[in-house]
């Protein structure tokens, strides 16, 4: 069984699924409300320069300004390594006009990250209008084959072409005439971008990258695609439409779904949602997993749980370790991860264990589409690695804080909040002559109140010289209690 893809769609949003051998290794959503902004194209105004930080400030219709750095900015890069390139104050100032792509979504308080060096992504070529230069993707690493597939297109561009392009690892099965089809496409979508940027308004889109199930069949599909599977008769007809132009080896594994239970339902995806949303993950061995997700770094911590079926302890730390390395890659790639992420393995006493973990590890992520780096373990027995973020993290994406807890994942007990409670009413007896005061509080607290920490409140109450009086509120949470005086 190779490659499966699903693709359940709604109004309101549209999800996809990709399977390898049954399992779910990717989740995708994107909704109506909240469409992704990477690969599209604006004709921004610069708000602001900082030349201490080399970076400038764009408006590109957003809710937040997006950011653009000089390093992404082409003439501010220098062709000689050892002269500086143009500072960015003499590139840019306030009220330019620019055309410039997204690379990074809005994360967070961050807005949008965004380059000048345009590039337009194809079936099997990344078009670089300006650029000269022929790239290879870097996931090709065989050397003598980088070099045949450069040559090869290079034959067959014409000698007066403009802008450059990167070959994608999808071009080693392409035939010449199917990249000459790519190149005529790229050359057309630039022509239009250019021709919209001509009478496009300060702060508008002038191009919009491909819809989700359209970017499914550019950038997923590939030889081991066994069956694409799409709930929308009126998306699959576009997605025909469109394979039939682009990805003609797309054809054959599409279908339209027609089951009578939803396409999600019926392959066990939803689950896999859910899963993707919890702190820990349960391995087939008896171990766990536990991901802690920070603005900063994602932290995964391994632990061997009710696992005890290897020779000896050290053999059974060597197994879970071995499990956890691969479903950790696939956690990544579900959940969408990306930035630093510190792997904290069970501690291995033998090196050679080190390094087949390792290589685990690294065999796991060579089938993430997200470029990955590994950095070995540290000192202290952690793996560090990054992995290229673009997008919010499926979490980020359908969860926020919780109210209760605000992000914490915990939240004060109830005695915490009855010794707040009481030093409230000692601040406030300091501040207003009361007759009395009510508090009002949830269950538990009041609860907690009346009964273990009640011969602590009538002290207080003798000390402040004040009637206290207690009101249950069951629509208040743990944390929230007010004090009112009379």
């Amino acid at each position: 069984m190779g490659q499966e893809i699903l693709i359940n769609v709604t109004p309101q949003e549209t999800r996809v699924a990709v399977l390898e051998h049954g399992v779910a290794q990717e989740l995708h959503i994107e909704r109506s409300s909240s469409l992704g902004i990477v690969g599209n194209i604006y004709f921004g105004k610069v708000c602001r320069v900082l030349p201490g930080m080399q970076s400038a400030f764009v408006e590109i219709g957003l809710q937040r300004a997006a950011f653009l750095h000089a390093a992404d900015i082409k003439e501010c890069q220098s062709e000689d390594d050892e002269q500086p390139g143009k500072p960015i104050q003499e590139i840019l100032h306030e009220g330019q006009l620019i055309i410039v792509q997204v690379i990074k979504e809005p994360i967070g308080t961050k807005g949008a990250r965004l380059t000048t060096e345009v590039s337009i992504a194809g079936r099997f070529l990344v078009y670089l209008p300006h650029q000269a230069h022929i790239g290879v993707s870097q996931r090709i690493e065989d050397e003598e084959e980088r070099e045949l597939l450069r040559n090869r297109l290079i034959d067959l561009l014409p000698a007066e072409r403009k802008g450059g392009y990167i070959i994608r690892t999808m071009s080693e099965t392409a035939t010449d005439e199917e990249l000459l089809a790519d190149v005529a496409y790229l050359n057309k979508v630039w022509a239009k971008i250019q021709e919209d940027s001509l009478t496009a308004k300060e702060r508008s889109l002038i191009f919009y990258d491909l819809s989700l199930p359209k970017r499914v069949l550019r950038d997923v599909v590939n030889e081991t695609t066994a069956s694409i599977r799409v709930d929308s008769k009126e998306t699959f007809e576009k997605m025909k439409r469109f394979a039939e132009l682009y990805v003609v080896n797309a054809l054959k594994p599409l279908s339209h779904y027609q089951g009578k239970r939803p396409i999600f339902d019926f392959y066990n995806i939803e689950k896999e949602f859910e899963l993707a949303f919890l702190r820990k993950v349960d391995l087939n061995s008896g171990g766990y997993l536990i991901f802690d997700q920070t603005e900063a770094l994602t932290t995964v911590d391994v632990n061997t749980g009710s696992f005890v079926s290897g020779k000896n302890l050290s053999d059974t730390i060597f197994k879970t370790n071995l499990e956890a390395a691969q479903s950790i890659a696939q956690q990544l790639r579900l959940r969408n991860l990306g930035g630093i992420i510190i792997i904290d393995f069970i501690d291995m006493d033998e090196d050679a264990q080190r390094e087949k973990v390792l290589d685990e590890l690294e065999k796991a992520l060579t089938i993430d589409r997200a470029r990955t780096s590994v950095n070995g373990f540290t000192q202290l027995g952690l793996v560090e690695m990054t992995r290229k973020r673009t997008r919010e993290s499926l979490a980020h994406m359908l969860c926020e804080p919780c109210e209760v807890c605000q992000g914490r994942g915990e939240y004060k007990t109830a005695q915490t909040i009855a010794y707040e409670i009481m030093r409230e009413l000692l601040r406030e007896s300091k501040q207003f002559e009361a007759k009395e005061f009510k508090v009002i509080a949830s269950p538990s607290v009041i609860n907690l109140l009346q009964d273990e920490e009640s011969q602590s409140l009538a002290n207080l109450s003798d000390f402040i010289d004040t009637r206290i009086v207690l009101k249950v509120d069951s629509q208040y949470p743990r944390e929230t209690f007010d004090v009112v005086w009379c």
